[in-house]
């Protein structure tokens, strides 16, 4: 079956499938990925809504784009990105370019893969060539979905809070479009 997914900003319109995924999302996990999603109480909704997106850069953060993923055939949110337009010097040692997650109920059936796939275009609109993608040692599945969308492991580094991370990169420059 394919998959029939777009990236949406979030909007009003979109307010009944936030809620539905983050109830899910939170009563399953507090420190999932992205943190741009869970950095502020989604159920104050226009403070949520303004607050999303960096868009200047402060205190350590960079502008950064959040997205949604909508399964359109479905009408409901399977997960979420959050790409960062430029790196920091933390960014660039572990978080990377693109943050992103799938939501529990959502997993293991190919989402992520084309979800990355989708934030890799947007990072395209953005003038972005190399993109960074970091994900925890074990989490072998979205290494594997780094990995389907032309992910080059670069190394392993400790991260602050004691855990193993892949650093992976893409190439998006013309050759490799």
């Amino acid at each position: 079956m394919p998959l029939n997914l777009k990236l949406v900003k979030l909007s009003k319109e979109y307010k009944e499938q936030l809620f539905d995924m983050m109830e899910e999302w939170l009563a399953l996990e507090q420190g999932f990925s992205p943190h741009a999603i869970r950095k502020n109480d989604y159920r104050n909704f226009d403070f949520y809504l303004d607050h999303l997106e960096c868009r200047e850069e402060k205190d350590g953060r960079v502008p950064d784009s959040v997205f949604f993923c909508l399964d359109a055939d479905r009408n409901i949110f399977v997960g979420a990105v959050n790409i960062r337009h430029y790196l920091n010097e933390d960014l660039l040692y572990t978080g990377g370019h693109i943050g992103d997650g799938i939501r529990p109920s959502q997993r293991r059936k190919g989402y992520a893969t084309a979800m990355i796939g989708l934030a890799l275009a947007e990072c395209r609109k953005l003038g972005i060539t190399r993109v960074l993608m970091t994900c925890d040692k074990d989490n072998i599945g979205s290494a594997k979905s780094i990995q389907r969308n032309g992910g080059v492991l670069e190394n392993e580094v400790v991260n602050e809070e004691g855990v193993l991370e892949q650093r992976y990169w893409i190439d998006l420059s013309d050759e490799n479009a």
